[in-house]
């Protein structure tokens, strides 16, 4: 059983960190966003402040039952998708699906490398809720631009 459980975006890391991470350590990966606006309608309650409706994409319940059977084996789970407000906004949904009484810590790192991983485990720190709320505000605003003037492009 891993004491410690990784999640990062890309498949292709979870290889390489499996090199530098020792047994205590498991890795899953999102393999990018798990959650996500309806593809039908707006998928925005207007009405309440803007509340988006976020729906589990169909496409990554397996991945988020690896993710949740991982997570439940683990003392801590470190969310390590990419350091920008994608990123963030991944490590924010991730954290949404796992229970609430789950030790969860993110870390980022910028290379690839022993010493960049080793560090972002020994400095971790929560999600930046700046960077999901810039992300959230692209989203939205990508949504109803694009829903509202669409009709009127074709």
């Amino acid at each position: 059983m891993s004491k410690y459980l990784v999640i990062v975006e890309s498949p292709a890391k979870m290889k390489t960190l499996k090199k530098f991470l020792g047994p205590k350590f498991a890795l899953e990966s999102s393999v990018g966003h798990i959650r996500d606006l309806p593809q039908k309608g707006l998928g925005i309650d207007i009405e309440n402040d803007f509340e988006p409706d976020y729906i589990t994409l169909p496409d990554k319940k397996d991945v988020i039952k690896k993710i949740k059977d991982s997570a439940k084996k683990s003392e801590i789970v470190y969310l390590a998708p990419d350091p920008d407000r994608e990123g963030e906004a991944i490590a924010w949904h991730i954290a949404q699906i796992l229970p609430k009484k789950q030790t969860i810590k993110r870390i980022s790192f910028h290379s690839i490398t022993k010493q960049a991983v080793l560090d972002a485990l020994e400095h971790p720190r929560s999600i930046n809720q700046h960077l999901v709320d810039a992300q959230q505000a692209r989203r939205l605003i990508d949504r109803i631009v694009g829903y509202k003037i669409s009709p009127l492009l074709t």
